[in-house]
């Protein structure tokens, strides 16, 4: 197995971000610095990370957190803030989200140590969906915003991919999206001339929120995981 691969099946991190550890020259094989995440391995082939064996690969487990506001979406933070992982059970293994939400969007964000299924379910090339509720100002929001949304809007890095969007009230609109730009919603909206006010994340492809309270977390059941895995 590569061990980019490796690293990722054992919990350590992302695929990407294990890639980016190997080159940074803070993973060993048989004591040696490698820096090359294409080298291949198996469990007996002595990986370490900055002098810590590596052993198998964990358990794959995937678990879902209603972020509240001010939480962030890594696994540390320089500044001292709490993070996603903060919020878990501490029977809960080594996990790191899955994407990002904004420190104040809410709502549902994924967590795993299944780094190649992580990996797949942000690629842009399978178009997962993610739905979010959205509160602006301005209101109401008419037509022609609703049809720009819908259609795509043109933003500093691009024209966006067409949009499902909902009306539910005169200031809240329900928006899935299969792309991953950096606060795009927000963006979005405010390129229709309605400033987010509030934003929640409910749904990951097939994954709802549902009423899972604010700042707790729960593991996926099988046939939930066997949905996800499905899409990538």
């Amino acid at each position: 197995m590569r061990l980019g691969k490796f690293l990722a099946h054992a919990g350590i991190a992302s695929r990407r971000r294990a890639e980016d550890l190997v080159r940074a020259g803070r993973v060993s094989v048989d004591g040696i610095t490698v820096r090359d995440p294409a080298r291949d391995v198996d469990e007996h082939s002595g990986v370490a990370v900055d002098g810590k064996p590596v052993g198998g690969a964990e358990p794959h487990e995937l678990w879902a957190l209603n972020k509240p506001a001010g939480v962030v979406s890594t696994a540390k933070d320089t500044h001292g803030r709490r993070t996603v992982l903060d919020l878990l059970p501490g029977t809960a293994n080594r996990l790191y989200p899955v994407g990002r939400l904004d420190a104040d969007t809410t709502g549902l964000i994924l967590l795993t140590n299944d780094g190649e299924l992580a990996n797949r379910l942000m690629h842009p090339s399978f178009e997962v969906p993610k739905t979010y509720r959205v509160k602006v100002a301005r209101p109401p929001v008419r037509e022609p915003a609703l049809l720009a949304l819908r259609k795509g809007v043109e933003l500093e890095d691009g024209i966006t991919a067409p949009a499902l969007v909902r009306r539910l009230h005169g200031d809240e609109l329900d928006i899935t999206i299969h792309e991953g730009r950096k606060r795009q919603v927000r963006r979005m909206c405010d390129a229709v001339g309605h400033p987010v006010k509030a934003i929640e994340r409910t749904a990951f492809g097939p994954l709802r929120l549902g009423t899972l309270p604010r700042g707790q977390a729960r593991r996926l059941t099988p046939a939930e995981t066997q949905r996800l895995r499905g899409l990538a």
